[in-house]
């Protein structure tokens, strides 16, 4: 699985990320959270969302709440390059 290895806040809901593949993106979250229940609720909220850390050790994007978003899909949002699991290769 692939991790996220460096994290800058651009303007906004912007994040621009690199990856341990060597690729990198940016993703804009604005409207992506809006509606959503519960926790993932709260990061609709711009001071909430941009308390975003890097976890070094799961290597993705957590929150102080406890939320936390998968690195593979994060890749996909960044680069539009689908994880080698959702192709049906191995991920040897």
């Amino acid at each position: 699985m692939v991790k996220v290895t460096r994290l800058e806040h651009l303007d906004g809901w912007e994040l621009a990320l690199e990856f341990s593949d060597g690729s990198s993106g940016r993703i804009d979250f604005a409207g992506f959270f809006a509606g959503k229940p519960g926790l993932l609720g709260q990061l609709d909220q711009l001071v909430f969302f941009r308390q975003v850390r890097l976890d070094p050790e799961s290597g993705t994007l957590v929150w102080p709440n406890g939320v936390d978003l998968c690195p593979d899909v994060l890749r996909e949002r960044a680069t539009g390059v689908s994880p080698s699991w959702a192709r049906g290769e191995d991920a040897a």
